[in-house]
């Protein structure tokens, strides 16, 4: 059910975005204004992007198989990370552009649909980053949450375009279309390097969050005794999956059933408490010299 909800939040966006692009670059054409086009150049991106996320979260869901044995999760991370080095040509492109037209004086003519466009751009563009974000946090999904930030960043450039709109027509200067153009490609580049630091992290197997590590320890160590306590653990996240491992110290006296049952219902407690995620317990005896009770056990007493 998350993976239907992911994958339909990502075709929305990707038509909304086709939309508002198609609006703002017609637009942007008839008036000359590069606020506008820079705009329009990023809803394009936009769509790009929500269409890459929709074919990677599909391959993402795709159950593990004899070639990738811990699933396709990482399909969502490497899709990151491509839009993200996308999106830092287009910035550049937009600024360079924009300059360029600026020194050649091109004319700019402003119409009251300019504006209206962008107003329209601004609401679609928070409506679109706040269904992308609040559907990303419920199913921890980097590459929706990564593509929530790209259309946060679009309210800034819309907005930057209105301003450039209203300043530029009420004064008849154009370097407020440079100015807001560039300013537009500037927050273009920051949210790409914000995209790629997160989806490169979960190609390089960065740990999960301080917060996650916690809940998973408060969660062991909330474990009555014959658990003594555990040690190594591991972390890392693919797409929207985590995966936990660590070593779990069991009191000696244990048979193999009963320590693979003390194992098995902490991973089941992980399991209920963390979405998505994959735990493996490596169980060992516990080394230190007691009586083998809760009373006495070494472990539990520090």
């Amino acid at each position: 059910m998350a993976i239907e909800i992911k994958q339909r939040i990502a075709l929305f966006a990707a038509a909304a975005a086709l939309v508002l692009a198609a609006g703002k670059i017609t637009t942007g054409l008839f008036s000359g204004s590069m606020a506008v086009l820079s705009s329009g150049v990023d809803s394009v991106l936009d769509v790009f992007m929500s269409t890459m996320n929709f074919y990677a979260i599909k391959k993402a869901s795709e159950p593990a198989d004899e070639l990738h044995r811990y699933g396709h999760g990482k399909a969502e991370d490497i899709a990151g990370t491509f839009q993200a080095l996308v999106i830092v040509l287009s910035g550049f492109y937009i600024i360079v552009k924009s300059v360029h037209s600026y020194v050649d004086k091109q004319l700019i003519s402003y119409s009251f649909l300019d504006f209206v466009i962008m107003c329209v751009s601004l609401v679609f563009s928070f409506v679109i980053s706040t269904a992308l974000l609040t559907t990303g946090n419920r199913t921890g999904s980097n590459t929706l949450k990564a593509d929530a930030l790209h259309y946060r960043s679009d309210l800034y450039s819309n907005s930057g375009a209105i301003a450039a709109i209203i300043l530029t027509r009420y004064t008849g200067l154009t370097v407020f279309d440079l100015i807001f153009a560039v300013i537009a490609g500037i927050i273009i580049l920051i949210s790409a390097f914000q995209i790629f630091r997160r989806s490169f992290s979960g190609i390089m197997d960065t740990r999960l969050s301080d917060e996650i590590e916690r809940q998973i320890q408060e969660i062991i160590n909330g474990m009555s005794f014959p658990l003594a306590g555990f040690h190594k653990l591991r972390t890392r996240q693919s797409g929207s999956y985590k995966y936990v491992d660590f070593h779990l110290l069991a009191c000696r006296r244990l048979n193999i059933d009963e320590a693979h049952a003390l194992a098995h219902s902490i991973e089941g407690r992980i399991r209920i408490s963390i979405e998505a995620v994959d735990v493996i317990v490596h169980v060992e005896p516990c080394k230190e010299r007691c009586d083998l009770t809760e009373v006495t056990c070494v472990l539990k007493k520090r």
